[in-house]
């Protein structure tokens, strides 16, 4: 089931993001569509150093207190795959990068991503050892 997803997102994203672009490009002009594109880019590097500093602030937090960082290392990831996918060009993972590096959007990206990891974990295909 995996492959199937991962087969559409390989396909179906660069697919969109070349529409999406050539009608942009057709609609407002090169010019404003590279520069909407630099822009989103510098933006989203902006925006995913800030939220990847308070990530990890709040992981050294928790590790001080003695607890397990496992909702920072949730933030982490989403953090570090929207920060990937707002320096690839286009529009579509511009939206998507966007999603998962504000806060309040971020938070239902973690609960799936939990929910996957949960699913390796009782599978075991992830053993956490203490």
């Amino acid at each position: 089931m995996f492959r199937v997803y991962f087969f559409l997102l390989v396909v179906l994203v660069p697919a969109a993001e070349i529409g999406i672009l050539l009608w942009s490009g057709k609609t407002l002009g090169l010019f404003p569509t590279l520069s909407l594109i630099i822009l989103t880019g510098v933006l989203g590097t902006f925006l995913a150093r800030t939220q990847g500093l308070r990530v990890l602030n709040q992981a050294r937090q928790q590790i001080n207190r003695g607890q397990m960082p496992g909702d920072a290392v949730l933030d982490g990831i989403c953090v570090l795959i929207g920060g990937a996918l707002l320096l690839a060009p286009g529009f579509v993972t511009d939206i998507m990068g966007t999603l998962l590096l504000i806060p309040p959007t971020r938070k239902v990206f973690k609960h799936w991503l939990g929910l996957y990891f949960r699913r390796w974990i009782n599978k075991g295909n992830i053993r956490i050892i203490r």
